[in-house]
């Protein structure tokens, strides 16, 4: 083994594979920086807390990346290599990410990257063939290393170099997730998340929203987080609306709105939060403080002020929720 001491860029999404992952190399003299890409559609709780305790763990620095903007200029709505099941262009999504990160290499004084990804373990960006399509794009295929499953892949030039010990990494293919649990469990890891979750792009409920959001609009990085939150609808002369389903909701919309969007509040009763299209119609603004109404504590026989922008409207609930279900974006 080269005893030169190196220095790696692992791809860190907070996620278990991608902590062993960093855990494989760090344990064998590498010096680790885990990079986080903010694409803008992580989940709805911030990961920022949970991914310094990872990087805690297994004791290597974290940085942050936003490159949302680019991300909706340059990826989202035109990927080589398409979509998968639903808003997901993994492959370019993987692909723009290792390029990023292999420009950062240089500047960080980084000699590899690294990355969590298991061969076969999800259907679109981790096939055999998808990995490489991924090194293609990223033109990285022989400084990424896959700790997770180098075994099963042909060796990298940190390998070959003897920067690690190829026998000292893993070979795990599948979505079985037993070799990482164990491995976990032998390191004490704590609190790391459990299989699931991650990006909303790959969510059927979350991608049918965005969908609709783009046919009557240009989405641009300050809507991403109106997307993530609430009850969803659309009114007769096109405005949108969201409405909060509860406390944690009522406050992700009130931080999210944009001059895009009017925010509405019931004056005389505990209720929702909701923002409205900013350019809606007056036909729609009524609707939507009956709308609003209808979903907070409130009886279809009395009569509410609702706060629209600077307006206010004096409004009834529907009788029941059903009436409101045809104004709801189908997800």
């Amino acid at each position: 083994m080269n005893k030169t001491p190196r220095k790696a860029i692992a791809l860190f999404s907070g996620g278990l594979d991608s902590t062993l992952a960093i855990h494989l190399v760090k344990s064998q003299g590498v010096e680790v920086i885990a990079l986080n890409i903010d694409i803008g559609f992580g989940s709805t709780k911030s990961k920022l807390e949970h991914m310094q305790n990872m990087c805690d763990q297994v004791g290597v620095e974290l940085r942050t990346l936003d490159i949302r903007d680019q991300y909706l200029r340059e990826i989202l709505f035109n990927p080589k290599y398409g979509y998968g099941k639903n808003f997901n262009p993994c492959i370019d999504c993987h692909g723009n990410m290792f390029k990023i990160a292999k420009e950062l290499m240089e500047p960080w004084g980084a000699d590899f990257l690294i990355s969590g990804e298991v061969v076969g373990q999800r259907p679109m960006s981790q096939r055999r063939d998808a990995l490489d399509l991924v090194t293609g794009l990223s033109e990285t295929d022989d400084i990424l290393l896959r700790p997770m499953s180098a075994k099963a892949l042909p060796p990298t030039l940190p390998e070959r170099e003897g920067w690690v010990d190829r026998e000292k990494l893993l070979g795990i293919t599948g979505r079985n997730r037993e070799v990482q649990l164990k491995l976990a469990k032998e390191i004490g890891l704590e609190n790391f998340e459990k299989p699931g979750g991650g990006c909303l792009l790959t969510d059927e409920n979350f991608s049918k929203k965005l969908a609709e959001f783009v046919e009557h609009d240009t989405l641009e990085v300050e809507d991403i987080a109106l997307l993530k939150c609430g009850r969803h609808l659309r009114l007769p002369d096109g405005a949108k609306l969201v409405i909060g389903r509860h406390k944690e909701d009522n406050e992700m919309i009130e931080a999210a709105i944009t001059p895009k969007y009017t925010k509405i509040k019931l004056l005389n009763a505990v209720g929702p939060i909701a923002a409205l299209s900013a350019n809606a119609s007056e036909l729609d603004k009524e609707l939507a403080a009956k709308l609003t109404t209808t979903y907070g504590k409130t009886k279809p026989e009395e009569k509410y002020e609702a706060q629209v922008g600077d307006e206010i409207f004096t409004t009834s609930p529907f009788d029941s929720k059903e009436p409101c279900q045809k104004y709801f974006i189908k997800t």
